[in-house]
């Protein structure tokens, strides 16, 4: 009797482990129905000749083109020059919009551009806009040192004189109106001088000291 209550939980352990093994086996095929093809790698279903079809969840489809052939990869983060969207259907790596961009937020938005390229605002540039400087380390743009207008050219002068001299200089001024983000950003020149004629070529009264000299001497 003992025998054969052994034997029938025997039976009963052996039908559960198969079970085990065959909703396991089941659940692998279904996460990977391709054999041993290395691009199925990540789908839920594969062709060999097109590679994967859909993929795994958190998993980003990518079409790859080589050539006049095409095929389809999973990922788990999108490559170069593409951004991760994520749908009910299936997440799908699409490709940036914008010019020079190496990676992106969104189709529209750029975080990284292209070497050479400054990111400002989602785009990419060769030089940044006006009223905005270029961070070397971080290849961006952020808000630069802002000016005034220039002011009129002052009086011509030299030696603090207005007068004795022929030539001299005259200098303008501009202010500072915004400061720059960052202190290592330098503000463009806020004063400039020029060479200029002097108006007068003899200061009032060197003509009564020439007279006095001339007297003493006769």
């Amino acid at each position: 009797m003992q025998f054969r209550l052994f034997s029938f939980a025997l039976l009963i352990l052996n039908c559960m482990d198969y079970g085990h093994c065959q909703a396991s086996r089941w659940r692998r095929s279904k996460r990977a129905s391709y054999g041993p093809n290395p691009i199925c790698k990540g789908c839920l279903s594969c062709s060999k000749d097109n590679g994967c079809i859909r993929c795994q969840h958190k998993l980003f489809f990518f079409l790859r083109r080589e050539g006049m052939r095409q095929y389809g990869e999973c990922l788990h983060s999108c490559p170069s020059g593409y951004y991760g969207l994520r749908t009910p259907d299936m997440n799908r790596c699409s490709r940036c919009r914008i010019e020079n961009c190496d990676s992106c937020f969104s189709r529209d938005f750029c975080t990284k551009c292209k070497t050479g390229f400054y990111s400002h605002r989602g785009r990419c540039f060769r030089g940044c806009p006006p009223g905005f400087a270029a961070l070397e380390e971080l290849m961006e743009c952020v808000e630069g040192c802002e000016v005034g207008q220039w002011s009129e050219w002052g009086t011509c002068s030299r030696n603090n004189k207005t007068c004795g001299f022929k030539w001299g200089l005259e200098t303008r001024t501009r202010q500072i109106v915004k400061k720059p983000a960052k202190d290592t950003i330098p503000c463009p020149t806020i004063a400039e001088s020029r060479r200029c004629k002097m108006a007068m070529r003899h200061c009032p009264g060197d003509f009564v000291k020439i007279y006095r000299f001339e007297t003493v001497l006769m």
